[in-house]
């Protein structure tokens, strides 16, 4: 079965909503609005819990923010600029050689990879409703005409692969199981990551390709804007070609100060106008917790869901039908402004 297939098809959740199962679904929950609808509304007939893994809702950091928010020490929010660093090599292993690279097989990348993010915007922008929502994007570098001369089609065997920071002999051998890092992304490309396993799997398999010679065609960078129906606007960007890896920085402001905050810190910044003056927030974990996963966000998330079917309460799920399908609907509506290259006017 095709991958997009097996992403896309809601008739596996439908079923179990229908033989009143609680569910817990991996974003995105399908990979076309109405089969989102269509989930949603199933498992508000069945009278069960759907709970999506936008996880980043659940991080402390994202918290502190929206409790500073709602706590009105900012005023009024007038703007919100969030972006998602992808990384340089994460977006090659991810969405250049590996499964959500291209839109016909899995689906385009502002859903694969940053509905988490209009997911967060809005999170923090509640209860403001988006009324007009605009995008522009590309698919830059990563491209037959790009490709070096003298290039192979793989790296194992190409002769300039040395001085390219897409190698992938690079980055899963050389970086990676050779100095005994044998997690993600290195457990994606084989089932046994080894020296051996690896290097033959460069050699036949997907991501040993040159990033120059794939068939991807989603987007290497994005920018969505939106307008809410209080007059508040916000921003969003998505780029392939940085350093960090998916470490979200945001900005806050509002009519009595700001709020800055680079997720990699976990310290969220606080700037009051009045006082001129800056308070910090810590949201690291406590030193006696040690939890993997989106900084112990996949941990919360379980905790919450496991809590709100224990207690009949499906309040306690953070990513609940109504809003992760509203997230979906604000990323469908990004792209096809993108694709239609006009302002799309947006209402629930």
């Amino acid at each position: 079965m095709e991958y997009r297939t097996l992403l896309s098809s809601q008739e596996p959740v439908v079923a179990l909503a229908k033989k009143g199962y609680h569910i817990l679904l991996e974003k995105p929950m399908a990979t076309t609005e109405q089969d989102c609808i269509e989930i949603v509304e199933t498992c508000k007939q069945a009278g069960v819990m759907l709970a999506v893994c936008h996880v980043l809702r659940y991080t402390l950091t994202a918290r502190k923010i929206k409790e500073i928010i709602d706590s009105g020490v900012i005023g009024e929010v007038t703007h919100l600029q969030l972006l998602e660093p992808v990384g340089f090599w994460h977006f090659a292993h991810s969405y250049v050689r590996g499964n959500w690279r291209n839109e016909r097989q899995s689906s385009f990348s502002l859903l694969a990879k940053s509905c988490h993010d209009l997911d967060l915007l809005n999170f923090w922008m509640h209860p403001a409703k988006v009324s007009r929502i605009s995008s522009m994007g590309s698919l830059m570098h990563f491209t037959k005409e790009n490709k070096p001369q003298g290039a192979s089609s793989r790296c194992m065997d190409c002769s300039i692969e040395n001085s390219c920071p897409y190698s992938a002999k690079k980055l899963y051998l050389d970086e990676m199981v050779k100095q005994g890092n044998t997690r993600w992304p290195v457990s994606v490309i084989t089932d046994v990551p080894d020296i051996e396993s690896v290097t033959e799997a460069l050699k036949t398999g997907p991501y040993g390709r040159c990033v120059y010679d794939c068939d991807n065609d989603v987007m290497s960078n994005q920018v969505v804007n939106f307008q809410f129906d209080g007059g508040q606007t916000a921003s969003f960007t998505m780029v392939a070609f940085t350093e960090k890896i998916c470490a979200r920085q945001v900005q806050v402001y509002g009519s009595k100060g700001e709020l800055r905050c680079d997720f990699d810190s976990q310290v969220v910044h606080h700037y009051d106008f009045l006082s001129q003056s800056t308070t910090s927030h810590s949201c690291v974990n406590p030193s006696n917790v040690r939890l993997r996963g989106h900084g112990g966000a996949d941990h919360m998330m379980m905790v919450s869901l496991v809590d709100a079917i224990a207690t009949n309460d499906p309040s306690k799920i953070l990513t609940g039908s109504e809003e992760t399908l509203l997230s979906h609907k604000l990323v469908f509506a990004a792209e096809k402004a993108r694709k239609e290259n006009r302002v799309v006017e947006f209402s629930v």
